[in-house]
């Protein structure tokens, strides 16, 4: 079992730069793949990255490649996505999510565990 809550999300100007902070409490964080996730209202939950148990791999949404860069502190159980050149379009409540098994998952359907959501707003 893990726990996540989100935080770090606000209001930026388009061009700034966030960074999101997921902290998690559990049995064993090292041993969960973790994600990152976005959605707005009417849409369905998106795949942003994930990186591995070990912290050694990673992937990003095409979307948000080259912009954003998910990392993980094992020994302060926290996972982070580091947002940069932000964009109108990546206004959303992001979320944080674990998985106990796997590589690199990026469906929703694919994590056992999900944080509460933070806001993030990119005025144009």
């Amino acid at each position: 079992q893990v726990q996540l809550v989100e935080s770090g999300g606000g209001l930026v100007q388009a061009g700034g730069s966030l960074r999101l902070s997921c902290a998690a409490s559990g049995r064993t964080f090292s041993n969960y793949s973790m994600g990152w996730f976005r959605q707005t209202p009417g849409k369905e939950r998106e795949f942003v990255a994930t990186i591995s148990r070990s912290g050694g791999s990673s992937r990003y949404a095409d979307s948000v490649k080259g912009r954003f860069t998910i990392s993980r502190d094992s020994a302060k159980n926290t996972v982070y996505l580091q947002m940069s050149s932000l964009k109108p379009e990546d206004t959303a409540v992001y979320y944080c999510a674990a998985r106990s098994t796997g590589y690199l998952p990026s469906g929703p359907d694919e994590y056992d565990y999900w944080g509460q959501g933070t806001q993030v707003t990119v005025s144009s």
